[in-house]
């Protein structure tokens, strides 16, 4: 049985899965600080299902790409609940969790975290016979050059992520192979989505200790920018 917390955007997410089923999700997208909001959602949903922290045995949590703020407050909060329950960390990339939602999928899988100055978290992912195949690796990158590299490789597409609001438009005026964009349901990071890779990755001996987790911010800050142009 895991756990696993999201807050590598402005979801919050927190979901329960026992192997192959996901027991409970509790998954907010609101404006709040998730320094107010992953506690308790963490104690309504262990309190809804009546389960024990401790029968937990690891806990899965989006490493990054995504908000710097959301990956530190999620990063302490796992930190800390694991060396509590005295149990591994998996650490999961926020691109390959919403690019494994797609299961034999005959098109290019393609998420998009909008990073701001025209820029986008992304990575393009192939799924055949339910195997997450990786073509271009989790990296932030211009849009432009994302929407290039698409080209090049002249395949169908399917775009996910909170990159498509921002994105969309450029994307329908420059990429001339065919695109789709997700359902709703797909479109944002969920806890859910993150247990159920996490639970994969733990199987294959991913998990680490609660000392060694650190996220992977793919870039520096907008602050350390600043400070090393000074």
């Amino acid at each position: 049985m895991i756990l696993a917390i999201d807050s590598s955007s402005l979801v919050a997410s927190v979901a329960i899965a026992n192997d192959d089923v996901i027991i409970a999700e509790y998954t907010v997208n609101l404006k709040k600080t998730h320094s107010q909001t992953l506690l308790p959602m963490i104690d309504e949903i262990f309190r809804m299902t009546g389960l024990d922290k401790k029968e937990i045995k690891a806990i899965a949590v989006s490493n990054g790409p995504g908000s710097f703020t959301g990956l530190r407050i999620g990063a302490a909060t796992v930190k800390g609940l694991a060396f509590a329950l005295d149990i591994p960390v998996i650490p999961v990339s926020t691109i390959q969790m919403m690019a494994n939602n797609y299961n034999h999928c005959n098109k290019l899988i393609c998420p998009i975290m909008d990073a701001r100055r025209n820029q986008v978290y992304t990575g393009i992912y192939s799924c055949e016979e339910d195997e997450l195949n990786e073509i271009l690796a989790p990296a932030p990158m211009a849009i432009e050059d994302l929407l290039q590299k698409i080209e090049e490789i002249g395949k169908d597409v399917i775009f996910v992520g909170d990159g498509i609001p921002a994105f969309k438009n450029q994307i329908e005026e420059n990429l001339k192979v065919k695109h789709f964009y997700s359902r709703q349901n797909f479109a944002r990071q969920s806890a859910g989505s993150l247990a159920a890779l996490g639970t994969e990755l733990l199987k294959m001996g991913k998990a680490i200790s609660s000392d060694e987790f650190v996220p992977d911010y793919m870039r520096l800050s907008q602050a350390e920018r600043e400070r090393l142009n000074k």
